[in-house]
């Protein structure tokens, strides 16, 4: 009982062994794998509605009233007392631009072209990418790469601003809403099972252990049927 009363609630005792972050995506249902036909809409509909519930906390309005805007390029450090509530950055939907569901909101789908979000595990006081943005590219996993003809990123070109980090954890960073990166599968073989890897780059990064399909890379299906 006395050892616990010498623990933070707010930030780990020891962080030397904290491994590079794992990624997850969204739509997440039932798998990995993303199957529909762009005729039946009750095919990708589920995956709309997923798009629609999960960004919510990232409309405009909410990001205005409840973050503040900062400076690209360069972490936010903060100081003072560890248990002091910490500011968090706005990251707006709007970002997202043709992933962000607000001039598609079926995200593609409705048209074969699927927006897909990447999400950063979050490590409290981790700073990706030693001072350089950690960036998203794809490839196809196993099979011909001309199955992956074309993907988009946003926002920008892929990558994630480093004002959004370091993250002082759920008990202070209350208003913390992690970065996303939106790919958007423009050009996907029709009709086939293609196996997409998605991955972090970046100084720090690790994304190439076999016995670990989520550290730095993620790997899906996607199948899209006319």
């Amino acid at each position: 009982y006395v050892m616990l009363l010498t623990l933070s609630p707010y930030t780990p005792t020891y962080r030397d062994r904290v491994s590079p972050p794992g990624v997850m995506i969204r739509p997440y249902l039932n798998g990995f794998t993303i199957a529909f036909n762009v005729s039946q809409p009750s095919t990708w509909q589920p995956y709309v509605d997923s798009m629609q519930h999960f960004l919510a906390a990232y409309d405009d309005k909410v990001q205005e009233e409840k973050n503040i805007e900062c400076i690209s390029g360069q972490y936010f450090i903060q100081g003072g007392n560890e248990s002091e509530e910490k500011k968090a950055c706005q990251f707006k939907r709007s970002l997202l631009q043709n992933c962000s569901g607000i001039e598609d909101p079926t995200f593609g789908y409705s048209k074969g072209q699927p927006c897909i979000l990447l999400k950063m595990n979050r490590i409290i006081g981790y700073r990706p990418g030693a001072g350089v943005p950690v960036s998203v590219d794809c490839k196809v996993q196993k099979g011909n790469e001309s199955d992956l003809r074309s993907v988009d990123f946003y926002p920008g070109n892929g990558t994630f601003d480093l004002m959004y980090y370091p993250y002082y954890g759920k008990f202070t960073h209350v208003n913390y809403t992690s970065p996303l990166v939106a790919m958007h599968f423009t050009d996907v073989k029709k009709n086939y099972l293609v196996h997409i890897q998605c991955s972090l780059n970046g100084k720090g990064i690790i994304n190439n252990v076999n016995s670990d399909r989520f550290l730095g890379r993620i790997i899906f299906t996607l199948s899209i049927g006319k």
